[in-house]
């Protein structure tokens, strides 16, 4: 007798990159995960997603599109902070890295791997576009997740980029990693 193999389901999400219309879905999600302290406006979002540099990208439902987690990222100087409720500014024409900026997933997907596939896709875009580095800001006590994925604190000097940190409040700090 033939031994069938039974392959597992594909995931019922895919990423996809973020779009004008996914700021909606996009600030639901961001109400859901995070404090009031942290909520930034429908504005801010859509200008965000408007520029040029911006590399953000989500999970969407594969049945119907909706959007289930997000990573908004941009192309950037090194050492550089969008402060909270900023815009992105435009990287340099040398030297830019990955600026993840913000990374939400809705709690039914918990525990499945979807921020880590969010960010490895990212890395990995930065990686064939020869940037050799990512850079963030840890806030909520997210420090030890990000250092699992080999992110390390890294000191700013600069004295506009430490207010942008600090609009983060209290804990937030910046880190990065080589890729």
């Amino acid at each position: 007798m033939e031994r069938m193999s039974i392959a597992p389901p594909p995931p019922a999400w895919a990423v996809r990159p973020l779009t004008a219309g996914d700021v909606d879905r996009l600030l639901h999600i961001q109400t859901i995960t995070y404090g009031t302290g942290l909520q930034e406006s429908r504005d801010v979002f859509a200008r965000r997603l408007a520029c040029a540099h911006q590399c953000s990208i989500g999970i969407a439902s594969q049945r119907d599109d909706r959007l289930l987690a997000y990573l908004v990222a941009c192309w950037a100087a090194f050492g550089h902070v969008t402060p909270l409720h900023g815009d992105f500014d435009a990287p340099p024409e040398r030297g830019r890295v990955l600026y993840i900026h913000d990374i939400a997933v809705l709690p039914d997907l918990a525990g499945q791997g979807v921020a880590q596939r969010l960010i490895g896709h990212l890395l990995a875009q930065a990686r064939r576009q020869h940037v050799r580095q990512a850079a963030l800001v840890a806030v909520q006590g997210s420090m030890p997740f990000w250092r699992r994925l080999g992110f390390a604190e890294h000191t700013l000097t600069n004295a506009t980029e430490l207010g942008h940190l600090r609009s983060y409040g209290p804990g937030a700090v910046f880190m990065s990693t080589a890729l």
